[in-house]
């Protein structure tokens, strides 16, 4: 592996230039790419982590649309933040986002290295290099998993991982030393593609890779054994939730301003939020029955129908059913309601 890393470095001219040959003809016609601006490299970062690019399109443009720089970010809402975002998920990067917009219109002039823009909410390491990169020209890689995939490839690296974010680590410095001095950004969007739309977790396109001749784990004809990361442990979640519809409307849980997930958001009561026990909620008819996976929970998630009694406990709020589309609600939940009332 140490003998790879260094025939690669050895080669990184080379390697720069088939990568960059290929990206300038290969390249996915996107709009922080045909029309780049620090903002809309900023959102489009924002919106990219932990959801595939074909997701994030649509919600880009219209945001774009409502809210075209960062004074228009700053000066908005958290509600029609959220709202904008919704169904995209970790709302975290929303509200992060925002403050970071916020900051950012009430400097004299944005922050041009990636340590001034880790220090911003949201801003990790691989965002912080991707922004400043591509938007400044730094001389900062970008790591994230997709890179992580291709230099262990590249050098056929067995070592096992505990996770990406330690992998990502311990690749950084190879891919520093890959990186030009010049079109740093063009160059780490290039290895983003290469991951995105070749070098495949599963069934990689190796013989129409631009950077063959440099892999070692294709020459070994066994690339899909790196990276050699631990696989996750899922815990598992049970959550049994409450479909309470009167007279045209339905009971909502609005979570607390100050809740650390999902604030100022909505969703289907639990059985504890709807002041209710387990018993008495299953009594009622099942509705639906979901499972989805957050970081490493796999929930499983009952809706019944059930009445819960008496003085409504803080935090749910009756929503008449007209009104519904007007409220931020959680991507999932979203979808489940649209799916039961379609089903009535």
């Amino acid at each position: 592996m140490v003998k790879d890393q260094e025939r690669l470095i050895a080669a990184a001219p080379a390697f720069q230039r088939a990568l960059s040959d290929w990206y300038r003809l290969n390249a996915r016609v996107l709009p922080w790419r045909t029309s780049p601006s620090l903002y809309q490299t900023v959102v489009s970062e924002f919106m990219l982590q932990q959801t595939q690019v074909k997701t994030v399109l649509p919600y880009l443009a219209r945001w774009l649309v409502e809210l075209p720089d960062f004074a228009a970010l700053a000066a908005a809402p958290e509600a029609r933040v959220l709202k904008l975002w919704e169904g995209l998920g970790y709302y975290s990067r929303a509200r992060n986002l925002h403050r970071l917009a916020q900051i950012i219109a009430a400097l004299p002039a944005p922050p041009r290295t990636p340590a001034e823009w880790r220090e911003l909410p949201g801003v990790g390491p691989y965002t912080a290099a991707a922004i400043t990169s591509i938007s400044f020209a730094a001389p900062a890689a970008c790591v994230d998993g997709n890179v992580v995939r291709i230099l262990a490839r590249l050098t056929a690296d067995a070592t096992p991982y505990r996770d990406s974010a330690s992998a990502s680590k311990a690749f950084t410095p190879l891919a520093e030393a890959l990186l030009p001095a010049a079109h740093p950004g063009d160059h780490n969007q290039a290895m983003m593609e290469l991951g995105a739309t070749v070098c495949f977790r599963q069934n990689p396109l190796c013989l129409t890779c631009p950077v063959c001749e440099f892999c070692a784990a294709g020459r070994q004809g066994d690339p899909e054994a790196y990276p050699r990361l631990a696989p996750k442990k899922m815990e598992q979640l049970s959550v049994t939730r409450v479909w309470s519809e009167r007279k045209g409307s339905l009971l909502l849980h609005l979570t607390a301003a100050g809740a650390r997930r999902f604030a100022n958001m909505h969703e289907l009561p639990t059985a504890e939020q709807a002041g209710l026990t387990e018993t008495q909620v299953t009594r009622g008819k099942l509705l639906a029955k979901k499972r989805r996976g957050i970081t490493r929970y796999q929930i499983t998630e009952s809706i019944y129908a059930a009445a819960p009694r008496g003085k409504l406990k803080p935090g749910l709020v009756r929503v008449p059913l007209a009104q519904l589309d007007t409220l931020t609600l959680s991507g999932p939940h979203r979808r489940w309601v649209k799916e039961i009332l379609a089903s009535k």
